[in-house]
Order: C-alpha cells, then sequence, then structure tokens
C-alpha cells in the first residue's frame, strides 16, 4: 500500500494544508489552481482531519442548528489527501487537475486510497479517471478491502464496470469476514453488480470465513420492502448460475433457514423449486418451519402465514403435536400462522385452557378465528378436512407439484394446499 511514509513532508495541517482542504471540500477548482502553482505544489499532503469531522453530518441537524452525531472519548487520527478528499466528494475536476500536477494516485495514509473513497461515494467519473492514471484496481485498503468490495450500492454499477476493465480481481476475499466482492453484491441485493461477477468469472458459491455462500447471504440480509424483488432475481441468478440451494454455514443453516427466518415466501418457493431441504436441521435443531414460527409475531406484514404453507406443500414436517400450545402462544398475533399449520393435522385436540395462552386485546382483535379455533374443542374434524389430509398423505412431498394437476376446480386445490380461509371447520 502507497502510505504517508512516502509522501513528501509536508507540515500537516499547516495554514496552506487548511486552504487546501476548504477549496477542496467546496469543489472550488480556482482556489485549487492558485494553491497547487509552479512555486509551492502540496499535491500529496498529508491532511490530518479534525478528530469529530467525521462524526458531523450536515444533513442531520436540530432546528438549532446543533449537528447530530456520535461522539466518544477516544481520538481518532485520521489521515487524508487532496485527492482522497477530492475523490470522496466526486469533485471530478479537482481530481483531474490533482493527477494531472502529479498526484499518487494510491497514495493512502488514512488506510483508503482515492479509488476507495471514490467508489465509496459511487463516483464512477473519479474513479476511471483514477484508473486511467495507473491507479491500483486491486489495492487493499487497512481493512483488507479492495475498492470492487466497496460497490455497495446500485449506484455504483459504473465503478465496478471501470474496475473490472482495468483488471480487476472477482475473486479477491476482504475484510475480516474474508467476502469477495459477489458476497458484497448478494448482501446488498445488487442483482446488476451480481451477473456483472458473474460475467467475469466470479465463484457462485465462494465461501466466506463464515462458511457462507453469496446465496447465503443474499436470503440472510434483512430487506426494505422495495428490495425483495431486486433480491429475488438475485437469488434466482444465483440458483440459475449453479448455486447450491441448500449449502450449509458454520452453524448448518441453510438458505432457507435464513429466508424463513425472515417469512419471505417467495423466496423460500423459489429455493424449494431448486431443491432446498424442506426439513433440514440446523445445530441449534431448528427447521425451517421452526424460523418462520419464531418471527410470526414479529412480522405480520410479511404474511408469515404464506411461508408456512409452502413448507408444508413442500413436505416440511409439522410441528410435535404436545408442542402445538407454545405455538399457540408465540403466534398468537397471526392466527393465519395458526390456521394453516392446524390445518395440516389430520386430528389435533384442541383444548379450552390453550385460551390462556392467547391476550385478551389479541383475542378480541382476531375473534371470528379464535371462535372457531376453540369450537373445535369437542368436536370432531369435518369429513372433508380429513379428505384432504387423506390426499396430502398420498402426494407426500409432493403437495405442491401434484395438487394442481388433478381435476379439480381451483377453490378445492386451493383448500388442498391450505389456502387461509379466516376461520376453521
Amino acid at each position: 500500500m502507497f502510505s504517508s511514509d512516502d509522501l513528501p513532508d509536508y507540515p500537516v495541517n499547516s495554514d496552506l494544508v487548511r486552504r487546501l482542504k476548504a477549496a477542496l471540500d467546496a469543489n472550488d477548482e480556482g482556489s485549487l489552481r492558485e494553491l497547487i502553482g509552479r512555486e509551492v505544489e502540496p499535491v500529496d499532503a498529508v491532511i490530518e482531519l479534525a478528530n469529530d469531522d467525521w462524526m458531523k453530518d450536515p444533513s442531520a441537524q436540530l432546528p438549532s442548528g446543533v449537528l447530530l452525531g456520535l461522539w466518544t472519548l477516544e481520538y481518532k487520527r485520521e489521515l487524508t489527501t487532496p485527492l482522497c478528499i477530492a475523490a470522496a466528494h466526486g469533485h471530478t475536476a479537482c481530481v483531474r487537475h490533482l493527477l494531472s500536477r502529479g498526484a499518487h494516485p494510491d497514495a493512502s495514509p488514512g488506510g483508503r486510497g482515492p479509488l476507495h473513497e471514490a467508489c465509496l461515494g459511487d463516483h464512477t467519473a473519479c474513479a476511471r479517471l483514477l484508473l486511467q492514471h495507473g491507479a491500483d484496481p486491486d489495492l487493499p485498503s487497512a481493512e483488507g478491502l479492495a475498492p470492487l468490495h466497496l460497490c455497495r450500492t446500485t449506484a455504483s454499477l459504473g465503478c465496478a464496470q471501470a474496475l473490472l476493465e482495468h483488471g480487476a480481481s472477482v475473486q479477491l476475499p476482504g475484510g475480516a469476514g474474508r467476502d469477495t466482492p459477489l458476497h458484497v453484491a448478494a448482501q446488498h441485493g445488487l442483482d446488476e453488480h451480481a451477473h456483472l461477477y458473474l460475467g467475469h468469472g466470479a465463484c457462485v458459491d465462494a465461501r466466506n470465513r463464515r462458511g457462507e455462500t453469496a446465496l447465503s447471504l443474499a436470503c440472510g440480509a434483512a430487506r426494505k420492502p422495495d428490495e425483495h424483488a431486486r433480491c429475488l432475481r438475485l437469488c434466482a441468478l444465483l440458483l440459475q448460475r449453479g448455486a447450491a440451494a441448500d449449502a450449509r454455514d458454520e452453524d448448518e443453516r441453510s438458505p432457507l433457514h435464513k429466508a424463513c427466518g425472515h417469512a419471505r415466501h417467495s423466496l423460500a418457493r423459489l429455493l424449494l423449486r431448486y431443491g432446498a431441504d424442506a426439513g433440514a436441521l440446523d445445530y441449534g435443531g431448528a427447521s425451517p418451519l421452526a424460523r418462520v414460527l419464531q418471527t410470526a409475531a414479529c412480522a405480520p406484514q410479511a404474511a408469515p402465514q404464506l411461508t408456512v404453507q409452502t413448507l408444508l406443500n413442500h413436505g416440511s414436517p409439522t410441528v410435535w403435536p404436545d408442542a402445538f400450545p407454545k405455538v399457540l402462544r408465540t403466534c398468537a398475533p397471526a392466527p393465519g400462522v395458526i390456521e394453516v399449520l392446524f390445518n395440516s393435522y389430520a386430528q389435533l385436540h384442541v383444548s379450552e385452557s390453550w385460551k390462556e395462552m392467547i391476550p385478551e386485546e389479541v383475542y378480541q382483535m382476531h375473534e371470528p378465528f379464535y371462535q372457531s379455533f376453540f369450537a373445535l374443542a369437542h368436536t370432531p374434524r369435518c369429513l372433508q378436512h380429513l379428505c384432504r389430509c387423506a390426499i396430502r398423505r398420498w402426494s407426500g412431498k409432493n403437495c405442491f407439484h401434484l395438487i394442481p394437476l388433478l381435476p379439480l376446480p381451483k377453490s378445492l386445490q386451493d383448500y388442498l394446499l391450505l389456502e387461509p380461509e379466516g376461520v376453521l371447520h
């Protein structure tokens, strides 16, 4: 790594350097040209940032103008260069001028070079300029991250393309986690980045320090609602390129475990279609069904009953009958989950004492369902339900595939596939 030891000995934070930093922050190319002239050329000056520069967020201010930030008692010494500052801000003209005056494209006294900063800021034009002037596309930062590891947003696709055009490696593991660029793309749900990396020879099932593949990371990351479709495309791409649907990490958790932990039924269905094991157990003895039951009450907006339904229709073992009261206590705010799971048993004795496990406000909120549920306390299930269970036993793990082939109306097919109705019969 090109470090401060290789740079000219300019006085850190001299008046000249302070003026230089101010010009760079303001994208003031005129002042920059004036400061970097023929007589004094601090083009690679080492600039020490103030201890709290990195804490301040100008966009987050209280009405009084007080800056919001994170404060620490530990002094943090941060060094940088004019080129790093210009690249971090995306000031293309300043970057061009500094490079024309001989600024070193890999100078990184603070642990990150200009190319790292450009990629972090999604500044494609700056990244291309630096690469054209000889910046190392695989330069490791102090944390062991190459610039490609810092392409973490959809807007950074241009930076990633530029890096690969200049010879960056898609196989480099980086950082403490030993993630490859494909791992990074998967974690952030960047389907276009993943397509780019796979096209340049990225290993689809490379593992990081925790034994995770890119598919495992993609399924395990929390997503905002508007990111789900992009993540689904990403996982479909990885599976189409040969990713192992049932790859286990160091905790023996599969991608399906992780998708179910977020109650993402579309992703669970995709993984099951590619051969994921619906009954797999992790080191803690939890199945994918157990994972979605654990999160059901916390993610009602994700419709967890659909994930439960998908797993049961692909052969997942149901919950041991004696454990059903525990499920009722955990999942009471998600009656759809209770309904789908309860309908997977041919007969399950309902006890009126189970009412104590349901908070009063939850019972009132979903009263029609729970009234129908406890009405079965002294009544056997109807013949139609028993026929459903017989057909499901005949179909085995292939319910999802075989039942739609039966010459039955769509409403009956849905009934056989445990489609929730809102009440029990």
